[in-house]
């Protein structure tokens, strides 16, 4: 993960913050050795939509360590008492038992209610993921948390995009932050099959069984660009559909083109190296584009279009940079999604400081010029940092730009788009695949815990939000 670069004194400071903070559960040795002992911890409201909101939490041996830095995983039951008055949590849902990884949906919510719950296992309350600059799990009050459901977007639904990144098929260590030696990465279980192929494969059947028509991949589909990784990719991402139509793919740093002998069967880049991201999704033509899905304009950049190692900013080429700009006025007034792999600008990042996080500053200012003249383009939907991050700059002031956390790790997810006639549904879902669930909690120990600071978002608006919009013009799926 070549994006993330923190140094030392970040991670003291986060670390004196969360302690100081008393959002880190003090161990209590004696109740390791009571029989049964299970402690539910990290739990994190993920999904909050009109109707249902999904909540996860962690179960372990208290006392104990897994070498990770956490305790020791201990399978439990997972059940949630819910209500609208907080001393009347009268109904109730419950997850699978047996397990210490416990997802949890609540399902017959109203729009515009709000509601009280506790979560718990072997009838201890779940106590929240410790977010210095957040709220995990909703809002807190006394013994329960409360969450406030939006109100639906306008109009009828028309269809439905899973907008997701990094990948990083091939990879085998997660949280090598920015090649620190110092800092000491994760890798999977012995014996598991590859993390990066267990939380592609679940995004895959999660973004379908969520009602995705379409899915956005925003670059980082390999670790390294090898082309074995590719491939593999490629053959996870089309048991979603076909490519071009039901799901399209744009380049993140780590796809760039590479020297070595394991590249040397793919084209020439046109900066450096062989280009085996090109043969693999792009052969015939430029890897930026146009495509229309319903009606929707949907523009994917390539935002590691110059030469380089991956470890600095991104940027378009000049080339590139002047078709965006000669597309987007073609048509202003058209409903238009943009993706790509770098964010424009970052905020509250404390690693922004680094230079690598973005698209080159210049670009990006041109580029928020472009949208305000736009008044089209509604999303900008980027990955790179890993991370659940909504943001509006003044410059485009009607233009949203969504960062969305790592398929490969921690959150382990993707945003479902759900488009309707009078506007749209950003809503952030886990992966839920056993698996996915394992690795997903295993992983949040990056940064030696620290990792959920930056990674799940701190507010639920960064996860999950509701726009107005006309796009009465856009045609239903199917």
């Amino acid at each position: 993960m070549i994006c993330c670069r923190p140094g030392r004194r970040d991670l003291l400071r986060w670390s004196a913050i969360v302690a100081g903070a008393g959002l880190l559960p003090a161990l209590d040795p004696a109740s390791a050795r009571a029989a049964g002992a299970a402690r539910p911890v990290n739990l994190e409201l993920v999904t909050l939509t009109e109707t249902s909101a999904v909540l996860t939490w962690y179960t372990g041996v208290p006392g104990t360590d897994d070498g990770l830095g956490r305790m020791e995983p201990a399978p439990s039951d997972a059940e949630v008492v819910y209500g609208t008055h907080p001393s009347r949590l009268t109904r109730s849902a419950h997850g699978p038992s047996g397990t210490p990884y416990h997802y949890v949906e609540l399902t017959d919510l109203e729009p515009g209610r709000t509601y009280y719950y506790k979560a718990r296992s072997n009838g201890v309350a779940a106590t929240a993921t410790g977010l210095a600059g957040g709220q995990a799990a909703g809002v807190p009050q006394g013994e329960v948390f409360a969450f406030t459901t939006p109100q639906p977007p306008p109009g009828r639904h028309l269809f439905s995009i899973a907008l997701c990144n990094d990948l990083h098929l091939g990879e085998t260590v997660a949280g090598l932050i920015g090649q620190l030696p110092w800092i000491t990465g994760i890798s999977q279980v012995p014996g598991h099959a590859p993390y990066p192929e267990i939380m592609a494969r679940a995004l895959i059947a999660d973004a379908r069984a969520r009602g995705a028509d379409h899915l956005l991949a925003a670059g980082d589909v390999s670790s390294e660009a090898a082309p074995a990784d590719l491939h593999s990719a490629k053959s996870i991402l089309d048991t979603f559909g076909t490519y071009t139509q039901d799901y399209l793919v744009a380049r993140g740093n780590h796809d760039r083109a590479h020297e070595g002998a394991a590249y040397s069967t793919c084209t020439v880049g046109r900066y450096q190296g062989n280009d085996c991201f090109q043969d693999a999704f792009f052969p015939s033509g430029p890897s930026h584009f146009a495509r229309d899905l319903h009606g929707l304009r949907v523009i994917g950049l390539d935002t590691y279009d110059k030469p380089g190692n991956g470890g600095d900013s991104g940027g378009l080429s000049p080339e590139q940079q002047s078709w965006f700009e000669a597309e987007l006025k073609k048509d202003p007034d058209r409903p238009t999604l943009v993706f790509g792999h770098h964010p424009l600008f970052t905020e509250n990042d404390p690693l922004s400081i680094t230079g690598a996080h973005s698209l080159d500053a210049g670009q990006s200012l041109r580029i928020l010029g472009a949208y305000a003249r736009t008044p089209g383009v509604f999303l900008h939907h980027a990955g790179h940092t890993h991370r659940n991050q909504r943001s509006v700059f003044p410059l485009a002031p009607k233009v949203v730009q969504q960062e969305v956390g790592a398929v490969k790790e921690y959150p382990g997810g993707f945003t479902l788009l759900r488009v309707h006639s009078g506007g749209y549904a950003l809503n952030f879902y886990k992966t839920r695949s056993p698996e996915a669930r394992a690795w997903s909690e295993r992983s949040r120990q990056e940064l030696s815990g620290l990792w959920p600071q930056l990674s799940l978002g701190n507010r639920i608006t960064d996860r999950n939000s509701v726009v107005a919009r006309d796009l009465s013009g856009l045609a239903p799926a199917g």
